[in-house]
Parts: structure tokens; sequence; C-alpha cells
């Protein structure tokens, strides 16, 4: 049966006032990995949230407070989220989320949803919170308000816009890895994730999965080309994708993205903590099967550990 590789859109499922949820649905995909997004208008509140099944949360846009209950933990953490930040949510954890602020709180949810059930985020203004816990709504904002919140309580959160740099190819992009060394939460997720920004033009060199690892990508910024190429050596298809599309590649595909004229960004979920992911460029990647002249010609063109090959320029 052929896979469907084209890119979706999320699709509105309901809301608010206070907010929107919108998802994708598995059956989409190959594999097990499901995604949906949550949309906080000011003083939106995502109810507290039973988490039935890992998942990765990554903040889109704005910033808020969220408040996380781990399984058996005696004590909620709540912490200050950002644009950037990464969580990894195990199964069965309990979450909320509030938006305190005028710009909107967008998050999304990347996981395993083979033994989920739906998975459901929502928000609701104060007004409907307040009638559920039978308090007055500026009592709710007061309490969910005043919540103490700690940027990075324990290891809960990983920005990706400020941490470490994995991969940094001057005037190509920039490539930042969550795995159990930078946020060790990831393994009780059995998930690893990774944030890949390319300049305007540049292409992401042509790359795979050395192991068992399925990842599933959202675009998070502008737009840009992708070209998937099977075991056969074939072509797959060639994609447009653009900010809001989410897509994935099957384990035995080869695939290959370029930025448009503003560069790209994108979010990936991988169905492993840490997996190991190969290139098909670069000193140390995987030679295709070419003669000898060919491939030193190729190891010439893509020295010193280039991953983003920049685009060529006239000399």
């Amino acid at each position: 049966m052929e896979i469907d590789l084209t890119p979706k859109s999320s699709k509105y499922v309901y809301g608010g006032e206070g907010g929107s949820y919108f998802s994708w649905s598995p059956s989409d995909y190959e594999g097990n990995t499901g995604a949906s997004k949550v949309i906080l208008q000011k003083n939106g509140l995502a109810m507290t949230s039973y988490t039935d099944s890992a998942k990765v949360a990554y903040v889109l846009q704005g910033s808020g407070t969220a408040g996380i209950i781990l399984y058996e933990a005696k004590k909620e953490k709540v912490i200050a989220v950002t644009v950037g930040d990464a969580i990894a949510l195990p199964f069965g954890v309990v979450t909320w989320w509030f938006n305190q602020n005028d710009t909107e709180l967008v998050v999304l949810f990347m996981g395993d949803t083979s033994e989920s059930a739906n998975g459901i985020f929502i928000g609701f203004t104060t007004k409907f919170v307040g009638r559920a816990w039978d308090l007055e709504e500026d009592k709710v904002k007061e309490i969910v308000g005043s919540q103490k919140t700690r940027k990075n309580e324990k290891g809960m959160a990983l920005n990706c816009l400020e941490a470490r740099l994995d991969v940094d190819i001057k005037n190509g992009g920039h490539v930042v890895v969550l795995n159990t060394k930078n946020l060790p939460s990831v393994e009780q997720v059995g998930l690893g994730a990774d944030l890949v920004r390319i300049n305007a033009g540049s292409m992401c060199s042509p790359g795979f999965s050395c192991d068992s690892a399925y990842p599933v990508t959202y675009i998070v910024q502008v737009s840009g080309r992708a070209q998937i190429v099977g075991v056969d050596g074939k072509r797959k298809m060639e994609i447009r994708v653009k900010a809001g599309n989410l897509f994935h590649r099957p384990q035995t595909l080869v695939v290959s993205k370029i930025a448009d004229e503003e560069g790209m960004d994108w979010f990936s979920v991988i169905s492993i903590p840490n997996p190991i992911l190969c290139d098909l460029a670069g000193r140390t990647s995987a030679s295709p099967d070419v003669a000898p002249e060919a491939e030193n010609h190729l190891r010439y063109k893509r020295t010193a550990e280039i991953f983003f090959p920049t685009p060529n320029k006239e000399e």
C-alpha cells in the first residue's frame, strides 16, 4: 500500500473565548505518533488534564505558566514557559496551562498515541473555570496567576532557542538535539526531539535513520521544499512545506530539505530518546555507491563537517 507522505495541516476541533484546540489524526501517518496544538488567549486556561500518552510539548509562541504533576509525585511543579521551550511529558502526567499575557500562547504537542484514548487539551476562560470550581472569576485569576513559578525546575524544560548548539554551520543553519543529557526527562517519555533552523536558500543534507527512529516534523516558521527518496533510489515525491504543516518520514526513506528565501525552522519528535541519524553529505557521512573518482569529488565539495550545504555562489 502506498504511504501518504503529503504534509498535513491541523484541523479545528473545538474552542471557546479562552482558546482553541487543533489536532492531526494519527491515522494520517504510519506509526503511532500523533499531534495536537493549543492556542490560549489572554487569561485562557487549559484545564487540568490527564496525559494519556507520552509526548513532548513545544512552545511555538508567547509565554505563560504550566502546572505539571508527575505520576506518584507528592507535589505539583509550576514552571514559567516561553517560546522555544520543550517539555517532556511522560505517560500519566497531569498538566494545566495558563496564559496571563496579551500575546497568544501557542503550544504544540507531539507524541506516542499507541495507548492513547484521545489526549485532549482545551482552553477555557476563567469565567468557565470559576463556575467549575464554584469561585468568582477574579478569584480564579488570583489563584492561577499567583502560582509561584520556576523557569526550569530540575530539568523539566529546555529552551531550544537558548540551548547549546549541537551543529552550527556559518551561513547554513544549526541544530539543537533534545536527549537524555540535556533534558533527562525524555528517557521517561521514550522520545527524542530536535529543533533545526536553516538560513535562506540553505539545504539540510539528505538524511535517514540508522536505527529504528521514526521522526514526525512540524514546520515552525516560513517555508521550503522537501525531497523524499526510497530505498530503491527512486524519488517518492517533492513537496512544498510551510509553517503549520506536519509531515513524517518512514524509517526506510531519505529526506532532504531546502529553505525558501526567508529560511525555515522545524521541530521534530523522534520515536526513541537517543536516535542515530545519518547523512549522505559531509566528511563523516555515509558514502553513496558511486565510482571512487566521484566519491572523492563529493568529499572535496562537502568538506569538514558540513551538515547544511549553503547555496552555490558565483566565483
